[in-house]
């Protein structure tokens, strides 16, 4: 079994097109990709198969039914970051590495804050003016991923 370059949880996602491309992009570069239930949409809907579902073949992931269930497969030596908005520190100023797990919310309501409070000195965000309340998950996936990606020197 290869070990993964990142770990991307989803925490609840709820657009199949965001989670079709984010699979995607895990597939680019190597990531597991990891869902939290309850998922908005089911993983045959063909709305996830047009934004990538065929890679999914390709893709290493797993659908978990509790933030607890997650945090008791994922490794124990890995670093969890959280992207969400109003993180505090950007998402460049955090030094990743390979295996690092990148958490993301669903794209209602975010994170919850019990998750938000218990790691609070790892929850990152990308910069944005006033003008914008939120980015789209996939867009925020794949920048924090490359950027992580961008950190340790590559593939």
């Amino acid at each position: 079994m290869v070990t993964p370059l990142l770990h991307v949880v989803l925490h609840q996602p709820e657009i199949p097109q965001n989670t079709g491309n984010i699979g995607r992009t895990c597939v680019a570069v190597g990531a597991k990709l990891w869902l939290v239930r309850p998922l908005g949409f089911r993983l045959d809907e063909k709305h996830l198969r047009r934004a990538g579902m065929d890679y999914w073949p390709h893709l290493d992931y797993e659908v978990v039914d509790s933030w607890q269930e997650l945090t008791e497969k994922l490794p124990e030596d890995a670093t969890m970051w959280l992207v969400e908005n109003a993180g505090g520190r950007l998402i460049w100023d955090a030094e990743y590495t390979k295996g690092d797990v990148l958490v993301f919310g669903c794209e209602g309501r975010g994170l919850p804050e019990a998750i938000l409070d218990e790691h609070r000195e790892r929850v990152v965000e990308l910069p944005m003016t006033e003008k914008v309340r939120s980015l789209n998950l996939a867009s925020t996936v794949n920048t924090a991923v490359y950027e992580a990606v961008r950190q340790f020197g590559g593939l």
